[in-house]
């Protein structure tokens, strides 16, 4: 398994991991005490607009820098004030740390102190027991997490990222001004390839198409500059950046145009700019370090096992003064009583559940592992079984993160296979960036005759300005054609008629109007819309440039989508069979979200926008995240927010999410589920990741964690019950027998012997039935069915007291060990077939066999049970053998016990239900 999970990270290592320190600059100087919130703070959005809207000039002076960079001083006196470029994350555990946080839990707890009081009063063996079963679970436990977190950070070591920076030599201060924007090859500037951790705030870098941003920046020049930051606000499209400061005054920083940001990617163009803030100072480190900060409360899985354990802990702490009060009071030898009380509260406690619980999530680990499927934290599995509301992100974990084109239409909306043709044209034989659109075209499908029957005249590059490109093309009979594709109000402007199904028609008025209309009616559906259109060449024309894009023929359009992935709608589907519910929170318009949630299968919508929401109070807000389904236009404070307030109103609720937005989420869901191309602070708070782009996987776990789930509950109704059972039929005894009705040796071997056959229900099947609604823990169905079943057992055991002090004379202090030989193997085997009847809802062993581990452990009971009275190690316990005729009643008593209980369970399924 540990190759997989070294596979597995492999795939996602390929994001940075950057961290926070603190510079002070001129005009930056608050932000270090600036407090920070899961998104931008007021006081760091008002700094950012600054550095946006100032002079390019002025903004240079106050970080003590200009267009050639700095020098090599100057670059080591910012650092003594900022520090690296690197992002503090969650300071990892200590090993002691990690195995503290193992072992404490209730029952682990209780059981070190009943270990330490059995070696104060001489019981070594009990000692050992005892302490065999803690350090079982711990261990397992701290392997199992431990080993996924070593690997991560094992290979996290291994990227190493770079930046193209400019940096001056002392003589070069009086160097060459940079007013052209620069490129990797330029002879301009010195141009160094530094690792990302080395920049400070003043550098100057440039940008190409590949490069991940390493710093929050504001853009000096850029060229066809599109930023792919999907992951910070969840928009699915490229963003174009441009050097110009912006017009008016924006409320959100990350949309200012001339404003770049940690944790982004380029997907075209080059870009030159200066560097605001790095480390901690940066959005991204600012998101980190909140994140970081959370106190991560309790899970819906760590408060109710807790609760669980309270119960029986609480109903331990009464019974056992009461057993060692009857038996001191009554026997006189209150030592004895003491040593005997000790081993009552032994077998009281399910000393078996931290072991079986670590076991059975160790287990639903190994199947996801299977799956393709990192479990960084093993409780997290059970909360995958629990989980009722999944949240999840739209950009990346619901869609593919692509761009493809969904259709292409005449400019009366119908389906063109001409507009394709010329659109593929363009895009084939431009020669500069292609886009994330060109690269949709050009994959949508292939066309070799159509390229083979053309050659390529010229080009008229893109440009912002005019947002269109052109190719000029001659077919094999030297017709040439102008192609030009771009937004659709430029190539409008450039139309002066449109083709129609009946020849060309002139562009007027109502025309365009028409044609507008179309285009608005595609963006409504959250489609990003392209226009082309074309024009005959003349003749012999073998030069072109912008003044030839004019009296073009509009053809139609092309509508582009970020699809979603294939396996979205069957696995939201299986989720809601299963008693999910999924809620999207996307930072993405609502147009483009309604759009991806149809296409997935989430036809009924209740929108809810971000806006809205920053105007409403927590009550209000409780209402309407139960109504709403789609939450569009959110910011990461948002997402943490309706996480939050899910949990307050009950639920047990998941995150998915991959970006920078989502972190904060993830790290406040019961379950944070991200994706193997997530963001590293994504990552870092998820409890999952999926290594597999297939999302059934995530209905997989969900049953998977509810297999684990039935059968921690399976251990802990039989545990209960018979302990229960146990202990009244001890006080019964204690009360009207003049002797201890089983030594404490006896008491804990038995005990022993039940917890081993205990040890295969990790392995064991579950009904179908189990698996179809979400399960979480009930301290009080738990307490109820333990005082429901636990007398059916006390009615044999007592029974047997009956027989054996009046059928077989074991009615004298003398004869006391085939007393406690008689009932020590009606006591274990009782045990044994509980597994069998509490396993299941349904008939054992006709409706619902258990897994052979199970069967097998069962038989190993049995036998050890038959044979320590009658063989060899008998007096080493101090029993004693049965006679021939004690298992004619062993084999009746076994048979009522079953029919009893069955009898009872049904009863009990009719009244309060099985889960």
């Amino acid at each position: 398994m540990l190759n997989l999970l070294k596979n597995g990270f492999v795939n996602f290592l390929r994001s940075r991991h950057w961290g926070v320190h603190f510079r002070r600059l001129p005009m930056f100087e608050q932000w270090a005490s600036t407090p920070v919130d899961a998104s931008i703070s007021t006081a760091m959005g008002e700094r950012l607009r600054d550095a946006a809207h100032a002079p390019e000039q002025a903004l240079l002076q106050s970080l003590n820098t200009s267009r050639q960079g700095l020098d090599d001083a100057q670059v080591q006196q910012a650092r003594a004030q900022a520090g690296w470029n690197t992002i503090s994350q969650d300071r990892p555990m200590s090993r002691a740390e990690h195995l503290w946080l193992c072992f404490r839990t209730p029952f682990n707890l209780l059981l070190t102190v009943l270990a330490a009081v059995s070696w104060l009063t001489g019981d070594t063996k009990a000692t050992v027991v005892i302490g065999s079963m803690v350090a079982l679970a711990t261990g397992l436990r701290f392997w199992q997490e431990g080993r996924a977190n070593q690997a991560a950070a094992g290979l996290q070591a291994l990227v190493s990222n770079t930046a193209a920076v400019l940096r001056r030599s002392a003589q070069d201060e009086q160097g060459q001004a940079l007013d052209a924007l620069p490129s990797r090859l330029s002879a301009l500037q010195a141009v160094r390839e530094l690792p990302v951790r080395e920049l400070v705030p003043g550098d100057i870098i440039q940008l190409a198409a590949g490069d991940m941003v390493p710093a929050d920046c504001r853009l000096l020049a850029a060229k066809d500059l599109f930023l792919a930051q999907s992951a910070m606000t969840g928009e699915s499209m490229p963003v174009e950046k441009f050097a110009q400061e912006p017009d008016g005054a924006q409320s959100n920083p990350v949309e200012l145009r001339n404003l770049v940001f940690m944790g982004t990617n380029v997907v075209s163009g080059a870009g030159l700019a200066v560097v605001l803030s790095t480390g901690n100072q940066s959005y991204l480190g600012a998101l980190a370090g909140k994140v970081s900060a959370m106190e991560r409360g309790p899970t819906a899985f760590q408060m109710g096992v807790n609760k669980v354990s309270w119960v029986l802990i609480r109903f331990m702490l009464v019974m056992v003064p009461l057993v060692l009060l009857i038996n001191g009071l009554t026997k006189g030898d209150w030592t004895e009583a003491l040593l005997f009380a000790l081993s009552v509260a032994v077998g009281l406690t399910p000393e078996m559940l931290p072991m079986i619980v670590t076991a059975t999530l160790a287990k639903g680990a190994v199947f996801l592992s299977r799956k393709q499927v990192i479990v960084k934290h093993l409780d997290a599995i059970q909360n995958f079984g629990a989980m009722d509301v999944l949240c999840t992100d739209k950009t990346g974990t619901l869609t593919e993160d692509r761009i493809s084109v969904e259709r292409h239409l005449d400019a009366w909306g119908d389906v063109s296979q001409h507009v394709l043709d010329m659109a593929y044209l363009n895009s084939y034989y431009q020669t500069g960036l292609k886009s994330l659109l060109d690269v949709a075209v050009l994959a949508h499908g292939e066309r070799a005759p159509l390229v083979d029957s053309h050659t390529k005249v010229d080009e008229v590059p893109f440009d912002f300005v005019r947002r269109r490109m052109s190719v000029v093309v001659r077919d094999s009979g030297g017709a040439g054609k102008i192609i030009t594709k771009g937004a659709v109000e430029e190539i409008l402007q450039v139309s002066g008629s449109v083709q129609a199904a009946g020849g060309v028609l002139v562009l007027d008025a109502g025309l365009r109007q028409r044609i507008v209309a179309t285009a608005e009616a595609l963006n409504a559906q959250g489609l990003r819309v392209v226009a082309v259109a074309t024009r005959d060449t003349e003749p012999g024309q073998s030069n072109f440039g912008v003044a030839d894009e004019a009296g073009m023929v509009l053809c139609g359009f092309l509508a582009f989508v970020d699809p979603p992935k294939e396996s979205a709608a069957p696995a939201l589907q299986a989720l809601a069979r299963h008693g999910v519910k999924t809620k999207v929170l996307t930072g993405d318009n609502a147009a483009v979200t309604a759009k991806v949630c149809q296409q997935v299968g989430i036809t009924e919508q209740h929108i809810v926008l971000g806006g809205d929401i920053e105007q409403m109070d927590d009550q209000r807000l409780a209402q309407v995240v139960e109504e709403g389904n789609i939450f569009a236009k959110l910011s990461p404070a948002h997402k943490e927010r309706i996480v939050r307030m899910l949990k307050a109103n009950g639920h047990v609720v998941g995150f998915m999410g991959d970006g920078i937005n989502d972190a904060a989420a993830l790290r406040t869901a019961d379950i944070g589920i991200s994706v193997d191309t997530a963001v590293d602070v994504a990552k870092e708070a998820a409890d999952i990741i999926l290594l597999d782009k297939s999302l059934m996987v995530l209905d997989q776990g969900v049953q998977e964690g509810r297999r684990t789930f039935a059968n921690m509950l399976k251990y802990i109704k039989m545990t209960a019950s018979s302990n229960f059972g146990n202990v009244f039929s001890v006080l019964i005894a204690s009360a009207f027998i003049p002797f201890l009705p089983m030594l404490p040796m006896q008491l804990l071997v038995q005990n022993l012997v039940y917890d081993f056959s205990q040890s295969a229900i990790p392995f064991d099947h579950v009904d179908p039935e189990l698996l179809t609604q979400p399960q979480r823990w009930n301290p009080a169905d738990v307490g109820r069915f333990m005082l429901f079943f636990g007398p059916i057992s006390s009615v044999f055991d007592i029974t047997t007291f009956v027989v054996m002090w009046k059928v077989f004379g074991a009615n004298t202090p003398e004869r006391q060990a085939l007393f406690q030989s008689g009932w020590f193997v009606v006591g274990l085997l009782t045990q044994s077939l509980i597994v069998h009847m509490i396993r299941t809802m349904r008939i054992p062993f006709i409706q619902s066999r258990a897994a052979w581990p199970v069967a097998l452990m069962t038989l190993v009971v049995v036998a050890i049970g038959i044979y320590l009275p009658m063989g060899a190690l008998a007096p080493y316990f101090k029993l004693v053998p049965l006679p021939g005729t004690y298992f004619v009643f062993l084999v009746a008593v076994l048979l009522a016990y079953m029919g009893l209980t069955q009898v009872m369970k049904k009863w009990y399924i009719r009244r309060y239900g099985w889960q």
